[in-house]
């Protein structure tokens, strides 16, 4: 829970202090507006619960995207980047926005919290860093209700979180361990850069209680590995996120010789109006989750996920599929 700190009588009318998950103590409005998202993982959070309030998209949406989001929100202005590999924000931009609180959601590490003091020094802005865990969504959604004053939606969101994260425990547990697949994350239209095992990126094969074969120990959350390294880990099955991949990897004399390709186990995660999987790694991921049990353990949820599907996307997207999207989303190749 966040911590509260006591003061004056006109600090408690308008401010109150919270711990983020970095250990920060931070001044935030008693009554928050406008939220300003540091990036793409806190912008998609905030989104799914307090959408009026988010003040714009840290990077353009996809054309592809726009159509499975309510029109008003597709719309949102592009406010640039505070983190991620190349921050496209500045303190303009962000005083710009007028927001009332910055929020960063994702790794917590000196980097980042470095950031957020700097950012908050120069612009006056109070900003949280809060851990993005895929584990720790359901209690995340219920640290920004208290934050946010949106407890009820939070609530909401959190049980939902809660509850597909427990089936999926519960239907993995009758997997045996020597049936865990060995999975490598291809990123990139080679395929050649991937989540590390233990990296925020790589957590989906993590919870699904697969392992992923790129153990290499570095601290790190995405790494470039030649062909050779793929090859002699041979995994049995391969998730991207890449169509350029998925399309050409079948075709590709380097792959040829890898199990998931002779098996014609490589997926392509769906990916609108955000990944399943990864891209971002954020609460976007949860619909990915029964997705990635059946294609790895042939079919452990019975059904098309159908029904699931546009459970999610009303109760977190706010929009009602189509069929002809729905369709589209669960055949993406």
């Amino acid at each position: 829970m966040l911590a509260l700190k006591a003061g004056g009588a006109w600090a408690e009318a308008n401010t109150r202090t919270v711990t983020d998950s970095a250990g920060r103590q931070v001044a935030i409005p008693a009554k928050i507006g406008r939220i300003f998202a540091a990036g793409t993982p806190a912008a998609i959070t905030l989104y799914t619960l307090v959408p009026d309030r988010l003040v714009g998209w840290p990077d353009p949406l996809r054309d592809e995207a726009k159509p499975y989001l309510p029109a008003q929100y597709a719309s949102l202005p592009v406010t640039g980047r505070l983190t991620g590999r190349a921050n496209t924000a500045n303190v303009e931009s962000v005083l710009a926005a007028k927001p009332d609180l910055i929020v960063d959601i994702g790794t917590i590490a000196p980097l980042y919290a470095s950031l957020a003091d700097r950012v908050q020094q120069q612009t006056g802005i109070p900003y949280l860093l809060l851990d993005g865990a895929l584990t720790r969504t359901p209690a995340l959604y219920e640290q920004l209700g208290d934050l946010l004053g949106a407890g009820d939606q939070a609530k909401a969101l959190a049980g939902e979180a809660r509850s597909l994260m427990g089936q999926v425990k519960q239907r993995l547990a009758y997997v045996p361990r020597d049936q865990r697949a060995h999975v490598y994350y291809a990123r990139g239209p080679q395929g050649l850069e991937t989540g590390v095992a233990g990296s925020i990126n790589a957590e989906m094969i993590d919870f699904v209680g697969a392992i992923n074969v790129a153990a290499t120990g570095e601290k790190r959350n995405i790494a470039t590995v030649s062909p050779e390294q793929i090859l002699n880990w041979n995994p049995d099955a391969v998730i991207t996120i890449d169509r350029r991949f998925y399309q050409a990897v079948w075709r590709d004399p380097i792959w040829a010789g890898v199990n998931a390709v002779r098996s014609k186990r490589v997926f392509l995660a769906p990916d609108r109006p955000f990944g399943w999987f990864d891209a971002p790694p954020a609460a976007n991921r949860l619909i990915g989750l029964k997705w990635l049990c059946n294609k790895l353990y042939g079919g452990l949820f019975p059904g098309d996920l159908r029904d699931d599907t546009r459970a999610f996307y009303r109760r977190f997207y706010h929009l009602e599929l189509s069929t002809a999207q729905l369709e589209s989303l669960l055949e993406p190749a």
